[in-house]
């Protein structure tokens, strides 16, 4: 999803992986009007909004200072390539981990997602404040926290302009990678885990229009990582989990939940934009809660599963070898252009 207009994060590479991408900026086209849930406009005009660097990305660079003329291009380090980046590393090591050690008896699929959201501190309900200065991935267990998602409306807002601008502008180093869109209204049921099974309840997610059931299925959290981001209006968390397919259950469910949910599809990601409103109880004791979430995804489960089984494997080709961790990266990156693009309004 890299535009001319947005800020990519810092990629690197080592000998061991395929040549890094093209380097692009991070601010964001903003268009001049959007609302909660609106498709793509069909026109947008292109200006730069910040994503909160604090400095303005110069199309046109002047050469070296002085009357020297033009800097010579650098080697990347005394040995001709960048070090390993260790942020990327580790949350590659992280999947790579959860997926090779899932639970055998249980045949599902991976799901690995990023959630955009704030670490808050567990006793005071303050955002976590932390002695680093730069985005940094907490040691799991070590802190006593709690990862909230939910955002304001004005957030939501602001992240369906700028996914929606992303819709209607190609990219000028992949215009061939467009961002594809859906709006799909759904409405999830809850129902207890068959026979005490381990897991969450039972989700069946159905079509609200058709009825039609898209999915019954029994999600399985593995594990969790989290990142803060002192600098930005919001943190971010990724789960890995696995989603084991069971029959829709009879009975009725514990609670229910509609879902207006805003779907960007681009290459081997979905950005799910999504207004929950939840509902639990029933009569007079009934409950209503509105929630706004932003969520990246890997959406092809087998090619995480593919790529990852040969993972440093000697026997493939460097791409193959390679793939896994520029897959991961490609995630990485995608979910620091959305947390870098918050505005704050988190409650």
């Amino acid at each position: 999803m890299d535009s001319r207009e947005w800020q990519s994060s810092d990629s690197e590479h080592d000998t061991d992986r395929p040549a890094k991408r093209p380097r692009h900026s991070d601010t964001v086209p903003s268009s001049s009007s959007s609302h909660i849930g609106a498709p793509p406009p069909p026109h947008s005009t292109m200006h730069a909004v910040s994503n909160g660097n604090g400095h303005a990305q110069d199309p046109h660079p002047s050469p070296g200072s002085g009357g020297g003329g033009p800097l010579p291009p650098l080697s990347l380090s005394i040995l001709g390539v960048e070090p390993l980046d260790e942020f990327i590393r580790e949350v590659a090591d992280f999947i790579h981990f959860q997926i090779g050690n899932r639970p055998a008896d249980l045949d599902g699929a991976v799901e690995v997602e990023a959630k955009i959201g704030v670490l808050r501190d567990r006793d005071t309900g303050q955002r976590l404040q932390l002695p680093v200065l730069v985005e940094t991935i907490l040691t799991p267990n070590t802190i006593d926290l709690r990862f909230e998602s939910n955002m304001s409306p004005k957030q939501h807002k602001h992240y369906n302009k700028l996914l929606n601008n992303l819709k209607t502008t190609t990219s000028s180093a992949h215009p061939g990678a467009t961002l594809a869109y859906q709006h799909l209204h759904l409405v999830d049921s809850f129902h207890p885990p068959p026979d005490g099974g381990r897991g969450d309840k039972v989700r069946v997610t159905r079509d609200e229009k058709t009825d039609e059931v898209v999915a019954s299925v029994r999600k399985i959290r593995l594990a969790d990582l989290n990142i803060y981001s002192p600098k930005r209006a919001a943190d971010w968390r990724i789960s890995v989990n696995l989603e084991v397919p069971v029959p829709p259950p009879l009975g009725s469910p514990t609670h229910t939940r509609k879902k207006d949910r805003m779907s960007y599809s681009h290459e081997e990601f979905v950005i799910d934009l999504t207004q929950v409103t939840a509902m639990s109880g029933s009569g007079p004791n009934a409950k209503t809660e509105v929630l706004h979430e932003l969520e990246l995804e890997l959406k092809r489960p087998e090619y995480l599963l593919a790529t990852a089984a040969k993972r440093g494997d000697p026997n493939v080709s460097e791409q193959d070898r390679g793939a896994f961790d520029e897959l991961i990266r490609a995630f990485v990156n995608n979910a620091r252009i959305l947390v870098r693009n918050a505005d704050g309004g988190w409650q």
